[in-house]
């Protein structure tokens, strides 16, 4: 593994025509898509839209993923997704846009969703969501240096998409189930015919606020996803907060990836980050397919006081 990486730093474009393929199909599908970003325990609304229930605030985030810095064609991803509330009807509107990017595939969607809250009991809600909007997939394929005629024509499709979430929610707790990705036509063809991109997702989260009334607070989360034939994936964390300001976590992903996170919050803004590597021993002996991401969430309207942890 250590001298394909250097072969593809020194290579370029002639592993993205020979080595490209393969490594998609056996790394990329488990290791880059909408659904394995690292900070889901402080931003799950692109996995459950109605998880925008639980901040009566609106918000605006943005999160940057790259994996492999400096080898070209590397895969990158850019999420953005804005939530705001509607407060007569304990609901809440927005988008989710997704950019993905590796070598000569990329994936573009966009959603809206609407979310709606019914009170269960005192402090507890269950909240649904609806969410639709289109997935476009692009391989310009053409502009590998290969003579494989599986690969001659570049690829442009367009599909629509729908799903749906639920969750019940309190101040310290929640547990969703969401299919936000319901796929009815696969998209893709050549060497992503399978890729988990194409397919329908199913996912379940939980998160547990440990609060005593003291300066720190512990948070445990969980996120579990799965899609169709490919093996399911489970995160485990916990964060502790200090003060509701600083915030240090850990994150251990089955398939032997971890991650160290921190995140610095305020009435209006959190910034968070986030190294992910692998604990293998090729990944510890240092060839290591190490992941950063940066999210940034920006928060307004008039319950700023109340900094949601979860």
């Amino acid at each position: 593994m250590g001298n394909f990486l250097k072969f593809i730093k020194t290579n370029g474009r002639l592993v993205a025509a020979v080595g490209y393929f393969t490594l998609a199909g056996t790394m990329h599908a488990g290791a880059q898509s909408s659904y394995t970003y690292s900070q889901y325990m402080n931003n799950l609304l692109p996995l459950n839209q109605a998880y925008s229930l639980l901040d009566k605030n609106a918000s605006v985030t943005g999160l940057y993923r790259s994996q492999w810095t400096g080898i070209e064609g590397a895969p990158r991803t850019f999420m953005f997704n804005t939530a705001i509330p509607l407060e007569q009807m304990n609901g809440a509107t927005g988008i989710t846009v997704l950019n993905d990017q590796f070598a000569v595939e990329r994936v573009t969607e966009a959603n809206a969703f609407l979310a709606k809250g019914v009170q269960l009991g005192n402090e507890s809600f269950l909240g649904v969501s609806l969410n639709a909007g289109i997935r476009q997939y692009v391989a310009n394929y053409s502009t590998l240096a290969t003579t494989d005629p599986s690969f001659r024509n570049d690829v442009h499709q367009t599909r629509p998409n729908v799903g749906f979430s639920v969750m019940l929610y309190a101040p310290n707790y929640y547990i969703g189930f969401a299919l936000p990705e319901l796929t009815i036509a696969a998209l893709g063809g050549a060497s992503v015919q399978d890729n988990s991109y194409f397919k329908s997702h199913f996912n379940v989260s939980a998160a547990y606020l440990i609060d005593n009334g003291s300066d720190f607070k512990i948070k445990p989360a969980f996120l579990a996803y799965y899609t169709k034939n490919q093996p399911l994936t489970a995160d485990f964390s916990t964060t502790l907060y200090m003060k509701n300001i600083i915030g240090l976590g850990a994150d251990y992903r089955t398939g032997k990836q971890m991650s160290g996170i921190i995140s610095i919050n305020s009435r209006n803004v959190r910034i968070g980050y986030s190294y992910q590597f692998g604990t293998t021993g090729y990944n510890l002996g240092g060839v290591n397919n190490a992941v950063h991401e940066v999210i940034l969430t920006y928060r307004f309207g008039k319950h700023l006081d109340n900094i949601s942890l979860l």
